[in-house]
């Protein structure tokens, strides 16, 4: 498993393996999460749904062998998500929510699978990091929130914000040129 922790944080790793989730709370807590993350790559509600499942269940099956259940999870239905995606395109069904072939899918179904991998793919990644460089992925990423603001949020100095910021990026682009992704692919 590919570790994104950076030399600037030297708190101690926090381990899931000590503090192992019971299956029924990790579906709780986290079955929205998974829901949208297989969304963002196999694009339909109804199918994300059936990944989630799929993944529940097959680590139903291995919880005694598996020390670190939301990694394992998340890449496990990455996983489902592709081969989904892969049997849709091999039946030539890659439709959009509504049933449709969209313009794009139909032009170029290989760069959608690539974009929707890779998407998977940089959502795994933040899962693996910290709790903080989550949260400032979160921030900036999702609520689009000013250095300034998530500097006043989190305790940090802007300049900080920036600096981990970076890094935490530049961690995320050089995993995915590990795994043989590059951002010009999206």
């Amino acid at each position: 498993m590919l570790k994104l922790r950076k030399k600037y944080d030297q708190r101690p790793e926090k381990t899931e393996v000590s503090e192992k989730p019971e299956l029924a709370d990790l579906f709780l807590e986290e079955e929205c999460r998974f829901i949208q993350f297989a969304y963002g790559i196999v694009g339909q509600r109804e199918i994300a749904e059936e990944m989630v499942q799929e993944m529940f269940s097959r680590l139903h099956e291995h919880w005694d062998e598996v020390d670190r259940p939301r990694p394992w999870a998340y890449k496990a239905l990455r996983n489902l998500c592709i081969s989904c995606l892969r049997d849709r395109k091999r039946k030539g069904n890659l439709e959009n929510e509504y049933g449709e072939l969209t313009d794009q899918e139909n032009k170029e179904p290989d760069q959608e699978l690539i974009r929707l991998e890779t998407n998977g793919m940089v959502r795994l990644f933040i899962s693996e990091l910290t709790e903080k460089d989550q949260e400032l992925i979160k921030l900036k990423y999702t609520e689009e929130v000013s250095y300034a603001e998530i500097a006043r949020r989190t305790g940090l100095t802007i300049s900080n914000v920036g600096y981990r910021l970076h890094h935490i990026i530049r961690g995320l682009s050089d995993s995915l040129k590990r795994t043989g992704m590059t951002g010009n692919r999206s």
